[in-house]
Formats: C-alpha cells, sequence, structure tokens
C-alpha cells in the first residue's frame, strides 16, 4: 500500500511540475483596444490561450522569446510560443528589440493561478556584469505593491534616481512606467536596479528607442528572492 501511494505521489508532482512548465507565459499584453472578455493590459498569456476579438478590438502582444510584436485586429487569436494563430481576424508582425533571458523564474500570481517563469540567475555580490538588455531608454519596472526604487549608473558616476512610487502610478497595481513620467535612461549605459534587498544590474543597447518603445524590450523584473 505503501509503494502504491509513493508512486501515486511521485505521478501527482510529476503532472503538476509538467502542467507549470505548460503554462510558462510567451507574451505580455501591451495594449488592448475594445473589451474582449479574459485579457487585460499588462497581463501574461500562455500558449495554447484562446482570445476573441470584436470586429473593432484590437490587441497587441509583444513575444518574449522570438521578439514578435503583433497587432492584431479582430477575430479569434490562439497563442503560440513564439507567434499567434489568427482566424477571421488581421494581424500585423514587427521584430522588435528584446532580450529572451526576460522569461523570467518567479511564481507570479494572477487572476488565472500562479504561473511559473524563468528569469536571469540573481547577480553575485557586487557584480557589474548585465543579466539583461533593454531596448528602451525609460524601463517599465515589476514592482508589485510600490516602494523605493534605485538606479544608478555603474560604468560612469553621477547618474542616479530614485522614486518612491506609491499606487496611484503603478499600471495595473504592479508595473512603473518611467516614459510615463518623462524619465529616460542613457543609451549604452550600465545600471543597476534596487528595491529593498532585490536588485537586477542591467545594460542599456545603445540603438535603444525613446518614449514608449514597445514593452517587450523594455520590461525589468527583478529575479527571484
Amino acid at each position: 500500500m505503501r509503494r502504491i501511494y509513493q508512486a501515486a505521489l511521485i505521478a501527482g508532482v510529476a503532472l503538476c511540475a509538467g502542467h507549470a512548465a505548460a503554462q510558462a507565459p510567451v507574451a505580455v499584453v501591451e495594449d488592448v483596444t475594445g473589451t474582449p472578455a479574459g485579457v487585460e493590459f499588462m497581463d501574461y498569456v500562455s500558449a495554447g490561450k484562446v482570445i476573441r476579438l470584436g470586429p473593432k478590438d484590437e490587441l497587441i502582444l509583444g513575444y518574449m522569446k522570438s521578439c514578435w510584436r503583433e497587432t492584431i485586429t479582430g477575430g479569434t487569436v490562439t497563442v503560440g510560443e513564439e507567434q499567434s494563430t489568427v482566424a477571421d481576424g488581421r494581424v500585423r508582425r514587427e521584430k522588435v528589440g528584446c532580450d529572451s533571458k526576460m522569461q523570467l523564474s518567479q511564481q507570479t500570481a494572477s487572476k488565472s493561478g500562479a504561473m511559473v517563469f524563468r528569469a536571469p540567475p540573481k547577480p553575485a555580490p557586487g557584480s557589474n556584469t548585465p543579466q539583461v538588455t533593454l531596448y528602451g531608454l525609460s524601463p517599465v519596472v515589476e514592482i508589485k505593491g510600490g516602494g523605493t526604487l534605485v538606479i544608478e549608473r555603474l560604468d560612469q558616476p553621477g547618474e542616479r534616481h530614485e522614486v518612491k512610487i506609491g499606487g496611484q502610478q503603478l499600471l495595473r497595481g504592479s508595473f512603473y512606467d518611467f516614459a510615463k513620467s518623462d524619465k529616460a535612461l542613457e543609451a549604452g549605459g550600465l545600471y543597476r536596479a534596487s528595491v529593498g534587498v532585490q536588485q537586477i544590474v542591467f545594460k542599456v543597447d545603445p540603438f535603444a528607442r525613446p518614449g514608449q518603445a514597445p514593452v517587450v524590450g523594455r520590461l525589468l523584473r527583478f529575479p527571484a528572492s
């Protein structure tokens, strides 16, 4: 009886692990026009998710691995691993700069349940090796609940940004957009961002775009603690 129980327990753990892997998000919703059910701005979506758009609804998806940015109007959208399949609608794709290492690795709560992300490894103490590259000058930083965000330049002295972020400044209660506050970093710069004990070292691409560049290329998330 004990062996049967152990076998069932192992099978259950394997099934849960497989389900979590299958549910790993592949894209971020950069914008939504209209009222399609089950999807909102800055949602993470997984392969296999089906989104039904009205004739005038528009959805912008940024794929985190392939760096495809899709603008979809109308129809039925099935999210894939690297791009969507669209039936009875229109889709326009463009390649944008993004860092495929930002596939995250922390348990992220969402209205559809916890999902597993892969993330860049945490840096060694004192390390200035960049973990990710941003392709926009104004990061979108995930900082759930707010706090004091500090971004300081490492390759040149003097540049430092300290922002006390409250709930009203957060998009969807979790994201702070530097572009909406007219804040920008320097192209080619090396930076460290920190909130409390969390930190991440990143670089800004020399050809990074200003302003509200594609979210998938300027999304900054801290490694799992």
